[in-house]
């Protein structure tokens, strides 16, 4: 079996933001979607992890729920999933391709909005196949 590309995680990425309820692909089109093969040293001191096995995804922004009028529009929110640590991931625990990016890409997501973990377990549930 092939390891999934960086093309095949960016368009099961898409896809997941495709499916996404309308109130949510809305306010999400302006975020952009990366996939690097791992965290930064920068990205992983700033979230606290020191193995960069075990970070997978990371939502770099500020959330729609703490913006103020004053907050320039700047840079683009960046949700940022890591392939490398994934694939480790999906290996180790079975978890199927699409199971997996589904989870991570709404759980970065979820922070775009402010959402507690009970509300992107969810959202996650809204758009399962």
């Amino acid at each position: 079996m092939h390891q999934p590309s960086i093309a095949d995680f960016e368009a099961a990425a898409a896809s997941v933001l495709a499916r996404l309820p309308e109130a949510f692909r809305q306010p999400l089109a302006d975020v952009v979607l990366r996939i690097e093969e791992f965290a930064t040293a920068e990205q992983l001191h700033g979230v606290g992890i020191a193995d960069r096995w075990e970070l997978t995804g990371l939502y770099e922004g500020v959330a729609l729920t703490e913006r103020s009028q004053w907050d320039s529009d700047g840079l683009p929110p960046v949700i940022t999933l890591f392939r490398r640590p994934l694939l480790a991931e999906m290996e180790e625990t079975g978890v199927s391709f699409a199971a997996l990016i589904r989870h991570v890409v709404i759980h970065e997501a979820g922070h775009h909005f402010g959402l507690s973990d009970d509300d992107m377990h969810a959202l996650e549930e809204s758009v399962a196949d």
